[in-house]
């Protein structure tokens, strides 16, 4: 297949084709699509938000890890485990850039919750306590913006709520604070 890269705005569109492509693998345009879109987020040193960026390239969120908001959403915290979802990426908005959010289509039911917003400089599996706390670049204050009503009735059908969660402008984030630049321990 071939791969066809055109910027509009700043905005990156893939077009396939059935047609081969000879000098730009499929896998080597992905990438550089990659770099050309992920989104990033301003970073703070030495108490001003610096002109250098970091780079967003997944979103892991926890569920079910506030005890209060699990018993307000009917959920018994002694029973149920938190767990993972994932936003996508652009989801991701600089709120230190971008000043207002606009209110997202299909839902009369929106829905905010702030969050620790905690940024990696590099991934892993089955790290230690000490290996994942060097992994921390830094922290950030977030948001997480749901459409509980789409959520809802996902639910209530046992379908994935994906849409409910991962839409434009659904993790407003503020600029991240180097982990060396900031008090916080965990």
């Amino acid at each position: 297949q071939k791969l066809i890269l055109q910027e509009k705005a700043a905005t990156a569109y893939i077009v396939y084709s059935r047609m081969a492509h000879k000098s730009l693998s499929c896998r080597a345009a992905l990438a550089q699509l990659h770099r050309l879109t992920a989104p990033t987020l301003s970073v703070v040193m030495d108490s001003t938000v610096a002109s250098s960026k970091y780079e967003v390239h997944r979103i892991y969120c926890i569920g079910r890890n506030y005890r209060e908001h699990a018993i307000e959403m009917g959920h018994d915290p002694d029973r149920e485990p938190p767990f993972f979802f994932q936003k996508p990426a652009d989801a991701a908005i600089d709120t230190t850039v971008v000043k207002t959010i606009p209110y997202p289509g299909m839902t009369s039911d929106l829905h905010h919750e702030a969050e620790l917003v905690v940024a990696l400089k590099g991934g892993g599996i089955n790290l230690t306590l000490e290996d994942a706390r060097e992994s921390i670049f830094g922290y950030a204050l977030g948001c997480d913006l749901t459409r509980r009503d789409l959520q809802s009735e996902a639910k209530s059908l046992r379908r994935p709520w994906d849409h409910s969660k991962g839409f434009d402008f659904s993790a407003p984030c503020g600029a991240i604070v180097p982990k060396e630049e900031c008090s916080l321990d965990l």
